[in-house]
């Protein structure tokens, strides 16, 4: 006698066991899966936390050896051949052994390198008034301008750079002297004047990489400077503003 058939509800019971079946299988894999995900994030932590770690030990390691270290060093030099602008030192004037050269028009040349980077820690120049060099982000107005007090030589040289020439006098220098070349400073763009009382020379024109001494406000050479070194080809930035930037 062959066997009994399944029943309708026998059927759906064995249907039931057998989703349930598979619903445990899917829990198990998803557990599974889950705690493979955990250690893998947890691994990664761990790994990047070793990282870390590492980074930040050699890091102090480095800054213990201070900055003299030759493995340390690195070339900080910008695209005008001076030093970067994030590593400023104590003395950013010309650089090299420069010295003036006199021409037949007494007009002095530095054969230094006049580097050209912006600044706010103090330049020390060797010479002065400075006749170029690093100087600071801002230029002192230069469009005839007449400072009757001294101005901060790093802004003047920022103004050499554009072109400017610079009239200065010291307490030696006649009132009568000074106030000629005021009127001719006011009627000439691209130059201003201020007193520099450690000037060797009564009165001194600077431009960019030049200077003179002159006998005063008559002195042809006065007029002989302005002609070739306002705006002259001896100017990094000729053209660049005179106006917009420190006054007084």
């Amino acid at each position: 006698m062959g066997s009994a058939e399944k029943s309708p509800a026998t059927e759906r019971s064995a249907r039931i066991e057998e989703l349930r079946r598979a619903e445990r299988v899917r829990e198990r894999r998803g557990r599974v899966l889950t705690i493979g995900a955990a250690v893998v994030v947890v691994a990664g932590l761990v790994v990047g936390g070793v990282v870390l770690i590492d980074a930040q030990s050699n890091g102090g390691a480095a800054a213990a050896s201070g900055p003299n270290d030759p493995k340390d060093l690195k070339d900080s030099k910008d695209s005008k051949g001076g030093d970067a602008k994030g590593g400023d030192t104590k003395d950013r004037g010309p650089k090299g052994s420069g010295h003036f050269v006199t021409g037949a028009d007494g007009v002095r040349t530095w054969t230094g390198t006049l580097t050209r980077n912006h600044t706010t820690e103090t330049v020390k120049y060797p010479m002065e008034p400075p006749v170029g060099g690093d100087h600071h982000p801002v230029w002192q107005n230069c469009d005839g301008e007449v400072y009757a007090q001294p101005i901060d030589s790093m802004n003047a040289v920022h103004a050499l750079e554009h072109g400017a020439v610079w009239v200065t006098y010291n307490g030696q220098a006649s009132k009568a002297d000074v106030d000629a070349l005021g009127a001719k400073v006011r009627r000439t763009p691209y130059t201003l004047m201020s007193p520099v009382g450690d000037q060797k020379d009564p009165v001194m024109l600077t431009a960019w990489g030049h200077q003179r001494t002159v006998q005063g406000a008559s002195d042809p050479a006065v007029d002989a400077f302005l002609a070739k070194f306002v705006q002259g080809s001896q100017a990094p930035e000729p053209g660049a503003p005179c106006t917009g930037g420190l006054g007084q």
